[in-house]
């Protein structure tokens, strides 16, 4: 690593081994923020623009005897409510409707039937048909008739939290560039810096003018900040636990860190958890190889902020 005095300073760390200890015993135990758990706005959003038509479903609440044929007459005066049917079921996170379902493998012959949920204005009676075989075959029909629930806005309400809630993996990270953002934004405000978030070759070279070198095509950094002298190139994760995905993110950000730095560029690779506790080795060996690694009891003592200030 690039020893700086400001950790003799700052951290009261007098080489690069007490300053890695440094990282390993201040390590934050959890990056668990208020938004972890559900993003109601989404599940609120996505339960507004179907809502009429959920409402219009609660009328086949309680109709055991007679609801195939209310439920025929119901898509027939209200034939868009066909699309909010899919919303019912626990769906394949591209919120489709249309599906091609296997119904019929056991006479050794394969047989698909197509269902489709968006085309509502020419249905016909065999389409009418099909949707009412689905709502049963699925399962849903038993919501309805045997009164599961008492009301299908209240029901759906349920089902997209239980499906954001399992996005809860992707918002562990998310948690970690919504937290770095803040003090990044916050140095950039106070310094007069400008940066970019989650942005890749192109975006840099739109909004700094400058030609950045990326080691994979998919590839888009967590934060770059330019300080008008030169970039500094951010990414950001958070381990809670140990793994061989730990071994390979820290082997892809020493390579990382010999093509910006080829180029002039400064990369600062930000992580945390306590994973790192167990998964030490390869930890120790991007930390010895970079300029510039920290966790963020280090940013929190403003160590980010120094270094991008005074161009180090």
């Amino acid at each position: 690593m690039k020893y700086l005095k400001l950790y003799k300073d700052v951290l009261g760390c007098s080489n690069s081994e007490e300053v890695f200890q440094y990282i390993i015993s201040n390590l934050k135990p959890s990056t668990l923020i208020w938004s972890y758990f559900v993003n109601w706005d989404k599940v609120f959003k996505i339960v507004k623009d179907i809502e009429i038509n959920l409402n219009i479903l609660n009328y086949l609440i309680g109709r055991k005897d007679d609801f195939d044929t209310e439920f025929k007459w119901l898509i027939k005066k209200h034939p868009q409510i066909i699309t909010a049917i899919p919303v019912l079921l626990v769906r394949d996170g591209k919120n489709s409707k249309e599906y091609k379902i296997l119904v019929d493998y056991k006479k050794k012959k394969f047989v698909y039937e197509n269902f489709n949920f968006k085309d509502y204005k020419n249905l016909k009676a065999e389409d009418i048909d099909k949707i009412v075989m689905f709502v049963e075959k699925t399962g849903i029909k038993r919501l309805f008739t045997e009164q599961k629930i008492k009301n299908v806005v209240d029901y759906v309400i349920g089902v997209e939290a239980g499906i954001d809630s399992n996005a809860r993996k992707n918002r562990g990270g998310h948690a970690m560039e919504e937290i770095t953002e803040h003090f990044v934004k916050d140095l950039c405000y106070k310094n007069g810096f400008k940066y970019m978030k989650e942005a890749n070759a192109k975006k840099i070279k739109e909004e700094f003018g400058k030609d950045v070198p990326v080691d994979k095509s998919s590839r888009r950094y967590d934060y770059v900040i330019d300080n008008s002298k030169t970039l500094y190139i951010i990414e950001t994760n958070y381990y809670s636990g140990g793994g061989s995905k730990l071994k390979s993110t820290a082997g892809e950000y020493r390579n990382l860190f010999d093509v910006l730095k080829g180029m002039g560029y400064k990369f600062v690779w930000i992580t945390d958890g306590l994973g790192w506790k167990i998964t030490q080795k390869p930890l120790k060996e991007t930390f010895e190889h970079n300029d510039y690694l920290m966790s963020l009891s280090m940013v929190e003592k403003g160590i980010l902020e120094e270094i991008v200030k005074k161009n180090q």
